[in-house]
């Protein structure tokens, strides 16, 4: 079992940042697939983008040169850095963390977008 924690969410202008963190509770932080996921209201949860222990990098075209996910696996944390944020960026902020077919969620963080 793998507890996941997200933290950094909040209340931002159009235009503006925030970084988000996951911190997972796992010896074999490195072994995993780690993810970020959102869903709006009334929406399907998407993927937003993920990452392998080994660096590879994969980002939804919505928010391609906006986010950037990144990791440190001697701090067994996972990381959201959001700029250029618009309000159809909010949304509850997920992390997953997934090895073969097991996967984790955290409890997620509100991000919302609005002037």
């Amino acid at each position: 079992q793998v507890q996941l924690v997200e933290s950094g969410g909040g209340l931002v202008q159009p235009g503006g940042s925030l970084r988000l963190s996951c911190v997972a509770s796992s010896d074999i932080f490195n072994m995993y697939v780690m993810g970020w996921y959102r869903q709006a209201p009334g929406k399907q949860r998407e993927l937003v983008a993920d990452m392998t222990g080994g660096g590879s990098r994969n980002y939804a075209d919505s928010v391609k040169g906006r986010f950037t996910i990144s990791r440190d696996n001697a701090k067994n944390t996972l990381y959201l850095q959001m700029n250029s944020l618009k309000p159809e960026d909010t949304a509850i902020y997920y992390c997953k963390a997934q090895i073969f077919t097991r996967q984790y969620w955290g409890q997620g963080t509100q991000v919302t977008v609005s002037s």
